[in-house]
């Protein structure tokens, strides 16, 4: 006998999740007006439940709610980003030692097999793909760590490098030189040499970092998302 999957969900945390991806790839943009009839209407669902979901977006700073003025998505500035980019670093470091300090080949096993992907995305010119594994990449150094506490601190930050990414204009980029840029930290990993390891992560996260953050202006209209 087969049966479906039943959504057990509530409503309020599929419209959060709804809002939250528009959000964090750009098709909300920073600083639209998040207008809760408009909303309410595409979305097909009452207020109620759209409300609940702006308050949890204002806490995780997607958003933000000004007193008789409505609620808009945060602008990001290059505070900001300088901010993101600096935890990140610190995240993913600490993260890095774990991985070595476990010991498990299979890791690293995991990790060049999401290069190849990437570097097969590379060649075909995938960009939106190339972009989407090397999150993947990252997500998963945190999630071999096993530690949970790990785990809850890097979704928050994920989700913001995320949003930054999707707003940021990288079609000029070399896709393979993207993908390539993986490999040092694998190697690292592989030959259980932590403090290189740690070197080539911070080198990695500070370049990214350092790349976005220049060509962001302050206050300033934000970048518009690359389709």
């Amino acid at each position: 006998m087969t049966l479906n999957h039943i959504e057990n969900r509530s409503l309020r945390d599929r419209v959060l999740d709804a809002l939250r991806e528009a959000i964090i790839t750009g098709e909300i943009k920073p600083g639209q007006q998040l207008v809760e009839t408009e909303l309410a209407a595409s979305l097909g669902v009452s207020r109620a439940p759209l409300r609940e979901a702006l308050q949890i977006l204002s806490a995780e700073g997607l958003a933000e709610t000004i007193p008789y003025h409505g609620t808009t998505v945060r602008r990001l500035t290059k505070a900001d980003i300088e901010e993101l980019y600096s935890l990140r670093s610190v995240l993913e470091t600490f993260a890095i030692r774990r991985v070595i300090e476990l010991h498990d080949p299979q890791h690293a096993l995991v990790l060049r097999e999401c290069f190849e992907r990437m570097l097969a995305a590379a060649e075909a010119g995938a960009l939106k793909q190339v972009n989407q594994i090397d999150r993947e990449f990252h997500d998963t150094i945190i999630e071999l760590t096993g530690h949970s506490l790990l785990l809850t601190s890097w979704s928050v930050v994920s989700m913001r490098v995320r949003q930054v990414m999707a707003l940021l204009n990288r079609r000029n980029s070399d896709l393979k030189r993207i993908a390539y840029n993986h490999v040092p930290i694998i190697e690292a990993i592989e030959a259980g040499d932590t403090e290189i390891a740690v070197q080539l992560m911070e080198k990695h996260v500070a370049a990214s970092g350092e790349l976005i953050a220049e060509g962001w202006p302050d206050d300033a209209p934000q970048p518009d998302a690359d389709a």
